[in-house]
């Protein structure tokens, strides 16, 4: 009972008797203006009130003549005069009690249910922890998938990025590490889905097991680029308030290249110049400091592993935004479309991916383990063609030849999922495969 009065003290606190009130001063369908709100900043949030109903926007420009406002819907209604009030910089309260739920960027319910404010409000552009307290890696954890336990392993605190094109199994991995992955509390963000595909990913990639032990955060592909930028906001705040509880969090984002491209819309809306391929300046900023708000904490809090997934177009590793993530963050996977073609899930590229937790995450036999299975799958990777083709001949090298023979065994090791042991039972599963 204690927990509830303290959510409807915040809630009363937050509430603001008196509010600075503007009128619409001039309107498209893109965007709209407001006079009359001397105290308005930069990313602070306003109401109209119009016969359509109430809008939301964000203010992206101030000029003395006003300040300009991109909408978070449907600007049809609108009319000169119309009131505005404004209610401060976007922020959101989380609390724990927000386990197995689905919540909208600004921290409102989706699934029905009445939903608990915590009692302190965050504002969703957080600053990182000073990077002189922070700790280094931690210790290697269990994923539930075997190459992620041995090849490519994931450590607590780590950041890494998905690079996948459309429909080769992303969704499906980042549900596997949901359920999968050791750490107190997972948070999801999808950013920009299809509005079917949310029931969809969380009762049944996701499942009720994965669910019940994180928060799903939300914005859909019709909805403006303000709430879905801001989508990916909330969600790291959200981790930033279990963090700060001395809790490990999961970070699962899905994807970061609609956040970017939701950024570009509200940067290019507010006099942004595009320059790289259509995208602003600052989207190498806003990426950069978004991952760096993630990772290990400061002595006392906890740590944000995450995971980023992206999506690059014909497999366009050199695109700007995985360009952008792929330098910033601690390790980068590829999933290749040939693999997904030929059935085998997750299509990991496992040599285009590296995990920047090696060596350290590993001991000296199994850095050896990894660094011959590596050979072997390089060494079959260069003489495929010939190999199809009928072209070599067993015998012409001896290391293509071992590789011939343990191909399909790594190859369908790259496919299973962790035996129970977790990654030394993995480890003890590709050494045996290895001694053919």
């Amino acid at each position: 009972m204690a927990v509830e009065f303290e959510s409807l003290r915040a809630e009363i606190a937050a509430v603001m008797p008196v509010r600075e009130v503007g009128r619409v001063s001039g309107t498209s369908w893109a965007s709209f203006y407001i006079n009359g709100l001397r105290s308005a900043a930069l990313g602070d949030r306003v109401v109209v009130t119009s016969a359509a109903g109430p809008l939301g926007g964000e203010v992206i420009a101030i000029s003395d003549q006003g300040a300009k406002i991109l909408p978070e819907g449907e600007t049809g209604g609108l009319s000169i005069g119309d009131r505005v009030e404004l209610e401060g910089a976007a922020t959101i309260a989380p609390d724990d009690s927000w386990l197995g739920r689905v919540v909208d960027p600004l921290g409102r319910p989706l699934d029905g249910r009445p939903l608990l404010c915590g009692a302190a409000r965050r504002p969703m552009t957080g600053a990182p922890p000073a990077p002189a307290r922070r700790r280094g890696l931690g210790a290697r954890l269990s994923t539930g998938v075997a190459v992620f336990d041995t090849m490519l392993p994931l450590v607590r605190g780590q950041r890494i990025g998905l690079f996948a094109g459309s429909g080769v199994g992303k969704s499906s991995l980042l549900a596997k590490f949901a359920r999968g992955v050791s750490a107190d509390v997972t948070v999801i963000a999808l950013v920009g889905e299809r509005g079917r595909e949310l029931r969809e990913f969380t009762q049944k990639v996701l499942g009720p097991e994965g669910l019940a032990r994180s928060v799903v955060v939300t914005a859909t592909s019709d909805q403006s680029p303000l709430t879905r930028r801001r989508c990916l906001l909330s969600a790291m705040a959200v981790a930033e308030h279990f963090r700060d509880q001395g809790l490990h969090v999961l970070l699962l984002v899905d994807s970061v290249t609609r956040f970017a491209e939701a950024h570009r819309e509200v940067a290019l809306a507010s006099g942004e110049a595009a320059s790289l391929r259509g995208y602003p300046p600052s989207t190498a900023h806003a990426l950069m400091s978004l991952c760096e708000r993630a990772g290990p904490g400061a002595e006392g809090a906890g740590d944000i592993t995450a995971v980023f997934s992206v999506l690059v177009a014909g497999s366009d590793m050199e695109e700007p935004v995985a360009d952008i993530i792929r330098g910033t963050v601690d390790g980068h996977v590829v999933l290749s479309r040939a693999i997904a073609e030929r059935g085998r899930y997750p299509a990991i590229d496992v040599l285009r991916s590296v995990s920047r937790s090696l060596p350290a995450a590993a001991s000296a036999e199994e850095n050896a383990l990894l660094t011959e299975a590596r050979r072997l799958l390089s060494a079959y990777d260069r003489a495929e063609m010939m190999i199809q083709a009928g072209l070599y001949v067993a015998g012409s090298d001896a290391l293509i030849d071992r590789a011939v023979k343990l191909w399909p065994a790594l190859d369908g090791f790259l496919a299973e999922e962790a035996p129970a042991g977790g990654p030394a039972a993995s480890f003890d599963r590709l050494r045996l495969l290895l001694k053919g």
